[in-house]
């Protein structure tokens, strides 16, 4: 458990410094980003809440994510440990490059990791109405 800890504190290290290479390579190759059956912010086509699948996808997300918000707060505030499931609760704040649109809320991550320690599964719990305002404005 103390492993996934370490490894979710790298990967949020690495986004600090925007080191995305270091954090695709805590992913499993079939890592499922923001998988969810049904998601209000994915069906109102919120550009960096959307459903990808495998590291290309992951790598997209940071891609759409760089591209259209710049993260004006981050702040974690705790990281709790269950098995093999790390949720991280934190304050973040962005503005919708180009726009006069931005949000802040306080989320969490929930990262699943595999016995090898790579993340197969990450979810984002939030304020989807924040997020859909955010994006269509």
């Amino acid at each position: 458990m103390s492993d996934n800890l370490a490894t979710i504190g790298a990967i949020y290290e690495a986004f600090g410094k925007g080191d995305i290479p270091t954090i695709l390579g805590h992913l499993a190759d079939d890592v499922r980003w923001e998988e969810w059956a049904d998601n209000t912010a994915q069906k109102a086509g919120v550009p960096w809440l959307q459903a990808r699948h495998d590291k290309a996808g992951a790598l997209e997300f940071f891609q759409v994510m760089g591209s259209l918000l710049q993260v004006t707060e981050l702040r974690i505030l705790s990281l709790m440990a269950g098995g093999n499931q790390v949720a991280v609760e934190f304050v973040i704040a962005c503005d919708v490059r180009g726009t006069d649109r931005r949000y802040r809320d306080e989320e969490i991550h929930l990262w699943t990791l595999n016995d090898a320690g790579k993340v197969v599964r990450m979810r984002h719990y939030a304020d989807t109405a924040k997020h859909i305002a955010a994006a269509q404005g």
